[in-house]
């Protein structure tokens, strides 16, 4: 498909694939560098470079250390932030969730028709699960905190959700009929408690409970991911830490 009749424009995909290589790299990657990852010219490579320096995405980084990210990067990401009713308050509550739970904790809303990750507290000894990070935005099928955000909807919305999403299978134990799923989730919003168990990634097994406003409405998740050997006898600590988390973060989003 030709980019005309696509709507993409070739220059701003390129644009971000460089961002998207400054960013993933730290601080210090030369222009050489980012060439050789996106598969672009030195030349083309340059005038990308400098292009988002001028706009502020990214900066020159003293005695011959290449390039780095911008501020102005950093404004967009507290906007985010803002948008996904993630501050201080909230990010200092889940990281005292995640020392508390000793594993991984993680904080989804739905944005519009999204269900996204907002925020993560994890630490070298409870890391987070691979790619569950700020923004994903995928596999609600297979993760904890996405059953218990599709059982708040309402079937049809539900349907219209994973018909664009899809229900792919990601290891041996991922639910990819709509009828199984639609079952499991009748229970998860009878109990409020959802679970998943090497669905999303081998050796890796989540719980996670609702968040609701002052009018029992269902607007996000607390979830906590350990792994899978470990996760039946420690599931009755982190079925408490969720929902007495999940109860804290309402009063701060309410407050």
């Amino acid at each position: 498909m030709s980019r005309e009749t696509s709507g993409l424009i070739g220059s701003a995909q390129r644009a971000l694939r460089v961002l998207d290589i400054v960013g993933s790299a730290g601080d210090g990657i030369t222009a050489k560098a980012v060439a050789r990852r996106a598969g672009y010219t030195l030349s083309t490579t340059y005038h990308l470079l400098n292009t988002l320096v001028h706009e502020g995405y990214v900066v020159r980084l003293g005695h011959g250390r290449g390039f780095g990210l911008g501020y102005k990067v950093g404004r967009l990401y507290r906007n985010l932030c803002t948008e996904l009713d993630v501050g201080h308050q909230l990010q200092d509550e889940l990281h005292h969730l995640h020392l508390r739970a000793e594993a991984a904790a993680y904080y989804t809303v739905f944005r519009d028709t999204d269900i996204v990750v907002a925020a993560v507290a994890d630490s070298p000894r409870y890391p987070r699960a691979t790619p569950l990070d700020f923004g994903f935005d995928e596999a609600a099928h297979a993760t904890a905190f996405g059953k218990v955000l599709l059982a708040s909807l309402p079937r049809r919305r539900r349907r219209d959700y994973l018909s664009g999403a899809g229900m792919p299978r990601l290891t041996e134990r991922t639910t990819v009929s709509a009828t199984a799923l639609d079952t499991e989730l009748a229970q998860v919003e009878q109990v409020g408690v959802a679970t998943e168990v090497e669905e999303f990634q081998p050796n890796l097994a989540c719980l996670s409970t609702p968040i609701r406003d002052g009018s029992d409405n269902i607007t996000g998740a607390v979830a906590f991911s350990v792994p899978a050997d470990v996760f039946h006898s420690r599931r009755p600590r982190l079925e408490r830490a969720a929902r007495s988390g999940a109860a804290r973060l309402a009063q701060l989003l309410t407050s």
